[in-house]
């Protein structure tokens, strides 16, 4: 009955691949919508900063605008350089000051910056993923782009109704406005006007064209000739009339007499691709659960997406999803080898074959304490509480067969069955019992660590109850599998009263 209950009971403990690091950090990304100029985004990032500079929980703030910072910590990823994304990287005096500044912040950010996506989000260990909720929806090689987008928006309006996802985008972003220029060839042939003569004139007109580097110490900065700042203004809509200077010309003309239409169009500028396929990725954060929670609550809309999708089309679980999975089917190679190894060892240790079957069936009662400590404290198990539970099974086993070589000695020197049984477990009380204590009082300085505790506590609760349970355990599997009769009432009086 508890096997059965801790078994259930086991499917509500949380689940979480790594949990967040105990570092003195934080990040503040800022996307701004896509085709934001950076010197709006330098403005808003002033603003969090002198935000962030008077509060005495705060060390002191590194800004990056225009792309992320160097990678100085393994497990974050590096952002491209976009004009519309920066990154704060927030010191603080101790952790528990990071905890306070990101409850504060997230609301803050959304109140000040509602146009903007803002995410406060802590530093991870291990293998940690930019975005732990990532479905990606790819196509053919030159898979249609508006399609992709709509399926996109459906996943990213599948997210939006579930309170348990924040922070939602898609990796396409927003599409922009272009200038179309229309090069008319026979007209621009006849005036000597080449593309590359537009190209520099148009860029002339508002960005500017570099001309040469000026050096100031050890820092090299660009010269760049440009338009004043008022042409540059009417720059977009006064296209026509930017004079454009063909090769080995002395005079200019008009960009309209070597072009048959200026317009604007909108365009996709960030076109993404995952395995040679084009596609477009869902992004979310899980706000208060873990990522399993999330992904457990809008499965079955995504997978009535994905049976909708055209041929060609397909659905790849991304982010924290593959990272588990791999992480996970890399143990594989090594636990089936030594499974094997483990039973080999043990028939050859009794040469027999109940022995590994009584091991074997004593061992999933160990699930039961680790259910027990795990579920009350909502503590997730992740994948370090994985490796912790296939030491606790390797702990058992010893156990169990310190128990078992008792009752193969006590058979050998002509004690009958049941009192071999019998005094095999009370001997091996002590022993098993302080090999055990040794074990759990040795873990006990991780439970203070983040990266440890799931560990730690499913070490110490499993071993805990399935040593106790193994002393009763193996003793009745042992006298079951070997039909060892019950000595009779007589016989046991006569036994006591010798």
């Amino acid at each position: 009955m508890l096997l059965v209950a801790a078994a259930v009971g086991f499917t509500r403990v949380p689940q979480q691949f790594f949990p967040d690091s105990t570092r003195t950090q934080f990040m503040i990304d800022y996307w701004a919508p896509q085709g934001t100029p950076i010197q709006d985004v330098s403005t808003d990032l002033k603003a969090i900063e002198a935000k962030l500079d008077g509060d005495p929980r705060v060390a002191n703030v590194a800004a990056f605008i225009g792309s992320g910072g160097p990678r100085f910590y393994l497990p974050v990823d590096p952002e491209f350089p976009y004009p519309s994304f920066a990154q704060l990287v927030v010191n603080t005096p101790t952790f528990a000051d990071v905890n306070s500044l990101v409850a504060e912040l997230e609301p803050w950010l959304q109140e000040q910056y509602p146009h903007i996506l803002t995410r406060v989000r802590k530093y991870t260990v291990g293998p940690g993923d930019t975005w732990p909720f990532e479905l990606r929806i790819g196509g053919p090689a030159e898979a249609d782009l508006n399609l992709l987008r709509r399926y996109g928006e459906e996943g990213m309006a599948i997210l939006s109704r579930s309170p348990l996802a924040k922070h939602v985008r898609t990796d396409m972003r927003q599409r922009v406005q272009r200038v179309v220029v229309d090069y008319d060839q026979e007209r621009a042939r006849w005036a000597a006007v080449s593309r590359s003569n537009i190209a520099r004139s148009t860029r002339r007109a508002y960005d500017g064209t570099p001309v040469g580097l000026y050096r100031e110490g050890d820092d090299l900065m660009p010269i760049i000739a440009r338009n004043v700042e008022a042409d540059r203004q009417r720059a977009a809509g006064e296209l026509d009339v930017v004079q454009v200077q063909p090769t080995l010309a002395l005079k200019t003309i008009p960009l309209s007499q070597v072009t048959e239409d200026i317009g604007l169009e909108w365009e996709d500028p960030i076109i993404t691709r995952f395995n040679r396929r084009r596609q477009i990725a869902v992004q979310a954060a899980p706000n208060g659960v873990t990522f399993p929670t999330l992904r457990s609550s809008v499965f079955d809309e995504f997978e009535a997406m994905k049976r909708e999708l055209p041929p060609g089309y397909g659905m790849f679980w991304d982010g924290e999803y593959d990272s588990t999975r791999r992480a996970q089917v890399s143990l594989i190679p090594g636990i089936v080898p030594a499974g094997v190894l483990m039973t080999l060892i043990i028939v050859a240790l009794f040469n027999a074959l109940r022995p590994p079957l009584i091991i074997g069936l004593a061992i999933p009662f160990a699930i039961i304490g680790v259910t027990a400590i795990l579920l009350p404290t909502q503590t997730p198990f992740g994948f370090m509480a994985l490796l912790g539970a296939m030491s606790l099974v390797g702990m058992m086993i010893k156990n169990s067969i310190v128990l078992l070589d008792e009752i193969r000695d006590n058979l050998a020197a002509g004690i009958s069955p049941y009192e071999s049984t019998v005094q095999a477990g009370v001997s091996r009380v002590r022993p098993v019992m302080l090999a055990a204590a040794t074990t759990v009082l040795g873990v006990i300085p991780l439970l203070q660590d983040a990266f440890w505790v799931s560990m730690a506590m499913t070490i110490m609760a499993g071993l805990t109850f399935g040593t106790v349970l193994t002393m009763v355990l193996v003793p009745v599997l042992y006298a079951a599998l070997h039909r060892i009769p019950a000595p009779s009432i007589s016989q046991a009086r006569a036994n006591t009263s010798d």
